[in-house]
């Protein structure tokens, strides 16, 4: 199995300087340039970014948080279930975005987020995981954020370190029930069918933190798990091959070798 190295960023490398890359422009990749595959949270960003957006949507008007807390005893159990996860998660959406019709409308809400929690944001990006991404970029591969957040959020929040061009593919919202939900959850084997209808299949390297994400990483000739919940690991352990990288990125409360 082809595995990261220097020539091809390695993801336990410290051979460039990530703030040196900052202000640098990047080669277009070519056509067959390694496709190489990022998930988002815990993965790039310390934690559950639309979770954050919509705890945010939530806690900023009181009825909101009411229905919120008196739903929780049915949505918080199916949010965090593999099998039920889609509609745990859809309920409070539809909870945080209740009288908006319009994905237009809920991306201006994203913006608003963006912009008053820069500084808490901007902590929470992975400084060694923008390293690596920055790393595949100046090598002029074919860089893709996939993701079970909006995209407009991912990409606002790639802003803020200059890699907002990148192709973000995250889950779809639209209209439904008097509220904005998602229509398309960027989730699972899901994902993998959305990286596809976008001409992404021949995954060379895939990083991500989630069991969920299992078809990606089996999918991607080189595989690296980052920030796993420390009780996934051996599961990691046993379905991917043998040598997998289990790495820990700065994630304080997730499993990994630590860097």
């Amino acid at each position: 199995m082809a595995r990261p190295s220097c020539a091809r960023p390695n993801p336990a490398s410290h051979c460039v300087s990530y703030s040196s890359r900052m202000t640098e422009s990047y080669p277009a990749p070519r056509e067959d340039a390694p496709l190489v595959v990022f998930d988002f949270d815990h993965t790039l960003y310390d934690g559950d970014s639309g979770s954050h957006l919509f705890a945010w949507l939530i806690k900023r008007n009181p009825l909101r948080l009411l229905v919120a807390l008196l739903a929780s005893p049915i949505l918080g159990p199916m949010a965090a279930m593999l099998p039920t996860r889609r509609r745990g998660v859809s309920g409070y959406v539809w909870i945080a975005t209740f009288g908006l019709h319009r994905a237009r409308e809920f991306n201006r809400f994203i913006d608003a987020y963006v912009l008053k929690h820069e500084a808490q944001i901007r902590q929470r990006l992975l400084p060694h995981a923008l390293k690596v991404f920055t790393e595949h970029r100046a090598a002029g591969d074919r860089v893709v954020v996939a993701t079970g957040a909006p995209p407009e959020l991912a990409r606002a929040i790639l802003g803020f370190v200059a890699h907002q061009d990148v192709p973000v593919i995250g889950s779809l919202v639209g209209p439904r029930l008097g509220a904005v939900t998602a229509r398309r959850h960027c989730h699972n084997e899901e994902k993998m069918r959305m990286l596809r209808e976008r001409g992404y299949a021949d995954i060379a390297i895939a990083y991500s933190d989630s069991t969920a994400d299992l078809p990606l990483l089996k999918a991607a000739r080189a595989p690296v798990v980052v920030n796993p919940k420390s009780n996934r690991e051996a599961l990691f352990r046993q379905v991917l091959p043998a040598g997998t990288p289990i790495l820990n990125w700065g994630c304080r409360d997730r499993g990994g070798k630590a860097l």
